[in-house]
């Protein structure tokens, strides 16, 4: 039974941080309506975390709900979303698996995702309807309809008390697809019958910017002449901003990233120099940058290229490596200037201190480039910027152009492999395997600073007069002291270009990187005392402590666990209490 002084510690801190003003004001239409279900559609960087755990924290301490269940996309995220709401004073558990049954005494609710949901929904089910629930759905796209999640969470959160759905872009889906609890209005887009999301409260790129809850975006262009050899072996050659042909244009963008030619290390030179003016000159002294890679492979050699190219190992992040998560978050509260990841901070995941992004990958829908630019604009003070690397291929000059309008982005439902994470994305054929038939070679690829894109405008940093002046209300929140104009950050990089160039062919010409090992130049940080952590490290300490007295006495480990649980009662390690668990280590330590 918890103390009363437990009870008190675990309430729900209300007012642990002051709200913004659009928080405020979708707390307050939620108050009014008291709905079952709400959408919320706020930029990337907005706080929707912060306004979903107030809401939380405010329907438990008033009483209307029991317990809370978050459910995201991806394992890293529960972490986020666990972190963030211990800071809260409200206890989510992130380690709950399908193979447990109740919820952890000692918890107000736990962290899921929508994979772990569609493997046992009515288990979920279960957890919502045995008290009064509110489920909130981070990105609540990932369950639409076209996938198989649709159907789970719809069957799991069906009979919840309150649901909260989350998206940081509106959204289309096709006319016979519904993502559960979304509300939904008729919309024929470009000549196809369809359906629009309506949200009960939107809060928008443009509005996030006027309210500097979001870092104005300067998107540097690097275009450069690629040469390959096609399938019927001639060579072609074309450059990046005048390939000409959809086809030529996505084969001289894929030459160009291969990470053996001259743009790739050429550009990370350039977003390593940003990284060094915002460290030095910028205001932000620990500014860092993310490389978005299109796999695995690529992420690992572009690793290797930082490396030779910064002096300084970055942080690789991949999706199958087990410390993927605690990555993450040690490159969010370390000093490390950059980490190379693929999809593992596309979405949702949270490291303010990141304000400049190289891209580096072939995908190129809306609602990717949305989420991925979301994670270097989220502002902590008025004097920080944001800027963005990328090809100046038609596809992204046309995102990064439309940045600030209010989109509307259409996902529709992977047509194969109906359980990815996210949607299908629209990629050139890879270079085919050894032994494959070769249909293309990558053979060499430069890199030239192009110009820099704000508000659809092009800075080349020439000063011929070309380039239409800066927009009055742009300027205005670029014109603070300390910052680069989109204008003087052009001037910036096309002076530094002709160096760059330089400094990398040496580089390369070296030839220093061969079997060359990513090594790890900033140290492990000590983890932080949160509740679930505890519960977390408990359960190992007490497997530990377990093994050893089953090799000390001979005796199979179920027999020790089972001796342990008539000791100590209550349920199985993995949903008991953190008391139960300092409990049954305690008693270990005895048996020893």
């Amino acid at each position: 039974m918890a103390t009363a002084t437990q009870a008190a510690a675990r309430a729900p801190q209300t007012n642990s941080r002051p709200l913004r003003a659009w928080q405020q004001a979708a707390l307050g239409k939620y108050e009014e309506e008291s709905p079952k279900d709400f959408l919320v559609t706020a930029t990337p960087g907005a706080g929707k975390t912060t306004f979903a755990l107030t809401l939380a924290a405010r329907l438990l301490a008033k009483r209307e709900v029991a317990r809370v269940i978050v459910v995201c996309p991806t394992d890293h995220l529960r972490m986020q979303w666990a972190d963030a709401a211990d800071a809260m004073g409200i206890a989510l558990d992130p380690n709950l698996t399908n193979a447990v049954g109740p919820v952890r005494a000692g918890t107000q609710g736990y962290v899921t995702t929508y994979a772990q949901v569609a493997g046992k929904p009515m288990l979920h089910s279960a957890r919502a309807t045995t008290v009064k629930t509110l489920v909130i759905l981070d990105e609540v796209h990932h369950a639409g309809d076209g996938l198989s999640w649709g159907e789970a969470v719809e069957e799991a959160y069906g009979r919840a008390a309150r649901r909260l759905c989350l998206t940081g872009t509106p959204f289309r889906t096709k006319a016979d697809e519904r993502i559960p609890f979304v509300k939904y209005v008729e919309d024929g887009f470009e000549g196809q019958g369809g359906l629009m999301s309506t949200a009960d409260f939107t809060y928008g790129y443009k509005e996030a910017l006027a309210d500097a809850v979001v870092r104005p975006v300067v998107f540097a262009a690097y275009t450069g002449t690629s040469r390959w050899r096609n399938s019927a072996g001639e060579v072609v050659a074309a450059s990046l901003s005048e390939a000409g042909t959809r086809s030529v244009e996505m084969q001289a963008w894929r030459t160009a990233l291969d990470p053996k030619g001259q743009w790739v290390p050429h550009v990370i030179a350039a977003m390593d120099d940003r990284i060094t003016h915002l460290r030095e000159e910028g205001g932000m002294p620990d500014a860092a940058g993310l490389v978005l890679a299109s796999d695995q492979d690529d992420a690992r050699e572009y690793a290797k290229i930082v490396r030779r190219v910064t002096g300084k190992a970055p942080e690789l992040i991949l999706s199958d490596d087990p410390k993927a998560s605690k990555k993450i978050e040690k490159f969010n509260k370390g000093g490390a200037r950059i980490a190379v990841c693929v999809r593992m901070v596309s979405e949702g995941v949270d490291v303010p201190r990141a304000a400049v992004l190289a891209w580096m990958t072939s995908y190129r829908t809306p609602l990717f480039f949305a989420q991925a630019v979301g994670r270097v604009v989220r502002a902590r003070t008025p004097h920080e910027s944001a800027t963005v690397f990328l090809p100046a291929v038609r596809p992204l000059l046309s995102l990064a152009a439309s940045m600030e309008e209010q989109r509307n982005h259409v996902m529709p439902p992977p047509k194969t492999q109906p359980d990815e994470e996210l949607e299908a994305l629209d990629l050139p054929p890879r270079e085919p395997r050894e032994g494959e038939l070769q249909k293309w070679e990558a053979l060499e690829a430069d890199a030239r600073f192009a110009h820099v894109l704000h508000s659809g405008t092009a800075h080349t940093g020439e000063g011929t007069g070309a380039v239409t002046p800066l927009a009055a209300d742009a300027e205005d929140y670029l014109g603070i002291p300390g910052l680069l104009t989109p204008a003087q950050t052009a001037e910036l990089l096309s002076k530094r270009d002709d160096e760059l160039r330089i400094r990398i062919a040496a580089s390369h010409a070296r030839g220093d990187d061969d079997g060359f090992m990513v090594v790890e130049d900033h140290p492990e940080e000590e983890e932080a005392g949160r509740s679930w952590r505890d519960a977390a490290e408990l359960r190992r300490e007490i497997n530990r402590l377990v093994n050893r007295i089953a090799a000390k006495t001979s005796q199979p480990q179920a027999v020790v666990h089972t001796q342990l649980r008539q000791s100590v009662p209550g349920p199985p390690s993995a949903s008991a209490s953190v008391d139960v668990l300092r409990a049954r280590r305690e008693r270990l330590r005895t048996m020893l």
